[in-house]
């Protein structure tokens, strides 16, 4: 009796991983190019809608036919997973992609090629980008202990964490009117505001357990323009 029951458990136990395998690490697409790969993300040109990008463990994938068909654009960002893309709004050819220990990468020529833009930052997992949608060279950065800023394109970054450092960003929102405004979604930590572009931050979490962990926030530009 007692090794049915731990053969049943291990099939179980066995069972259950392939099912979040399954779920969490396929993603079903309208080309070969990405089927089985996990998406994390996806950008859409807000000018060309038809183009879109995904971000998975093996890079940025491009597709220009609205999904029909995908091409891997990697150049200069080799294999690093890729956990968040953000597109320049004014100007679609410019994609910043967060990556895994890799920082922050950009393209200006609509993903053909990348480098690396965040010296500051360079060793760090980025999980989201947020680009200011009146200044389109003012960037935030969420990531596994704080918010990092970028005044000049990903030029170079500065923390800008007062009142949220220790705390893992899972997912920042912009106001497109106010873009001083911005909202953090925290690991256990809820939601955190700024009113000052990040100078200092203030938990707003009426409603909400202050362990609750946010995993996504949106705003009506963001969510329109990228899918983190």
């Amino acid at each position: 009796m007692k090794v049915r029951l731990l053969v049943t458990g291990t099939c179980l136990k066995f069972l259950w991983l392939m099912l979040c395998i399954f779920l969490f690490s396929t993603f079903i697409a309208y080309a070969g190019t990405l089927t089985y790969l996990s998406a994390s993300c996806l950008a859409i040109d807000p000018l060309t809608p038809t183009t879109i990008y995904a971000g998975t463990r093996s890079g940025v994938f491009k597709s220009t036919n609205a999904g029909d068909s995908w091409t891997q654009v990697r150049t200069g960002l080799a294999d690093l997973p890729v956990a968040c893309l953000a597109m320049d709004s004014l100007t679609s050819t410019t994609v910043y992609a967060g990556t895994q220990y890799g920082g922050v990468f950009k393209s200006t020529n609509a993903g053909d090629s990348w480098a690396q833009v965040s010296t500051e930052i360079a060793d760090l997992s980025v999980d989201f980008l947020v680009i200011d949608p009146l200044t389109p060279t003012t960037i935030y950065a969420g990531t596994w202990s704080v918010v990092y800023k970028s005044n000049n394109g990903g030029d170079s970054w500065m923390e800008v964490g007062t009142g949220l450092t220790g705390r893992q960003v899972n997912s920042l929102a912009i106001d497109p009117l106010t873009p001083t405004t911005i909202y953090a979604g925290t690991q256990y930590g809820g939601v955190f505001k700024t009113t000052n572009g990040g100078d200092s931050w203030t938990a707003v979490n009426t409603g909400l357990t202050d362990e609750m962990s946010v995993a996504y926030l949106y705003r009506f530009l963001h969510s329109h323009h990228s899918l983190c």
